[in-house]
């Protein structure tokens, strides 16, 4: 698995806010870690799959956090350097809307780091590649490299047009979304699979979740009645489910209900899974990071 992992500060506001100037006051505020790749690695480490994320961190007291919690709650890390650690600020509202501003990226991907997530990939049988310009970077030299291993991408609120997206989703084995910028997710899904995937998945909130194969079958699912306490990390946590129990020989059906089941894992928790809790304490106990 290679993309991001952040330190994340969440702050829940009871609606967004309108783009005038004015004050706001927070439900609550916490710091945490972030990042898509972060929240698939942690919720497949729960289930037992053998997985190692790569990620580009930095050197400051928030990477080493990132380092420590990750680690702490199972996760088989391995850091590449940049001269930044990615941090995120989160403005979250009860019902899951979300704005994200991005503090810090990381740097470009040096070339040592490039050959060794290549080397590791040579020894996977798949690759989730999250959007990030490393793994844009890596599709780009896929034709000289030697892995060959089916590729997994979460392209989140796609459009079905976006540019940046697309040498992502031409890349992909099976592809995920979320039908945040569609009034068609199956149509979405079948534009998808005009570009190479052989299956494509759309998660739809509350509404559950559909699927469309490469032959045109459709499948459906619906999401688990649960409490929600933080809906950050809830796409993640279902693309590991799924890829999880499709590692077991599951079928798509089985696939999309164990994707449903693991999203109601991040929906409980403040965090992006509540290995995290403990994780984070400990490192708090510790002084790690200081």
């Amino acid at each position: 698995m290679v993309g991001p992992a952040s330190w994340n500060h969440l702050i829940e506001l009871d609606h967004l806010p309108d783009p005038t100037p004015h004050m706001e006051f927070a439900r609550r505020s916490i710091h945490t870690v972030g990042g898509t790749s972060a929240g698939k690695a942690l919720h497949l480490a729960e289930r037992g799959a053998s997985l190692e994320l790569h990620a580009l961190l930095g050197t400051d007291a928030d990477a080493h956090q990132i380092y420590d919690a990750l680690t702490g709650a199972g996760v088989r890390l391995r850091p590449h350097p940049s001269a930044r650690t990615e941090r995120h600020v989160n403005l979250m509202t009860p019902t899951g809307e979300r704005l994200s501003i991005y503090v810090d990226t990381p740097s470009a991907t040096t070339e040592e780091a490039l050959a060794a997530v290549e080397q590791a990939l040579e020894g996977a049988d798949i690759a989730i590649l999250d959007l990030s310009d490393m793994c844009g970077t890596l599709l780009q030299r896929r034709h000289r490299a030697r892995w060959a291993a089916e590729v997994w991408v979460d392209l989140h609120d796609y459009d079905g047009a976006s540019a940046y997206h697309e040498p992502f989703l031409r890349a992909a084995d099976v592809v995920f979304m979320n039908a945040d910028r569609t009034a068609d997710p199956w149509g979405l899904l079948s534009s998808c699979l005009t570009r190479g995937p052989r299956v494509a998945v759309c998660t739809l909130g509350a509404r559950g979740a559909l699927a469309l194969d490469a032959a045109g079958r459709r499948y459906t699912a619906d999401a688990v009645s649960t409490r929600v306490v933080d809906t950050n990390g809830a796409g993640d946590a279902f693309m590991a489910g799924f890829l999880d129990a499709t590692l077991h020989g599951a079928d798509i059906t089985t696939s999309l209900q164990a994707g449903a089941q693991q999203a109601t894992v991040a929906l409980g928790t403040v965090h992006l899974h509540p290995s995290l809790t403990a994780a984070l304490s400990e490192g708090s106990r510790s002084g790690s990071g200081e």
